[in-house]
């Protein structure tokens, strides 16, 4: 049981019946639903040509930018996502149902920030700033996978109510 509002609250699954509620009414749930796969997308593309960059020496500025703007969408995602999770769970982060979630998002929000601080300050060489994308990269697709689990679980969670 969850207590939330002076209510008691029975978590059937990932969701109670009134967080499931506060989740299909809140803005920030369609938000979430956009934002996640155009950075999905961004993500591709950024590391095509980070790839690119490491095996030809060439296109760095062109993956340099890419990794900007994925890390910006990354940082809007985790802003929004956070208001998200402040409406359907009553605080902004480390609700129970998605912990494991937020604390590896603050790993690859860490991983990035450190490529944004290694280009500005020129910290790393053009292939290591690459490399360093590449294992932000790797972290931010552990935690989209433990985000599109969580999805695929309340999905099971509302067909299963619903029969």
């Amino acid at each position: 049981m969850q207590v939330l509002g002076g209510q008691h609250e029975i978590r059937t699954g990932l969701y109670t019946d009134a967080q499931r509620k506060r989740r299909d009414s809140s803005p920030w749930t369609l938000v979430q639903g956009i934002l996640a796969p155009l950075q999905f997308l961004v993500f591709l593309v950024s590391l095509g040509l980070v790839l690119r960059t490491l095996l030809t020496g060439e296109g760095a500025a062109v993956a340099n930018a890419s990794v900007i703007l994925k890390t910006l969408l990354l940082y809007t995602i985790m802003v929004t996502g956070s208001l998200w999770e402040k409406d359907v769970f009553g605080k902004y982060l480390f609700a129970p149902a998605f912990f494991w979630e937020d604390v590896v998002s603050f790993g690859v929000i860490a991983l990035h920030t450190a490529y944004l601080l290694a280009l500005v300050n020129g910290w790393l060489s053009e292939q290591g700033l690459m490399w360093l994308a590449l294992v932000a990269y790797a972290a931010y697709v552990t935690n989209a996978t433990q985000f599109l689990l969580k999805l695929r679980a309340a999905r099971l969670q509302s067909a299963g109510a619903a029969s």
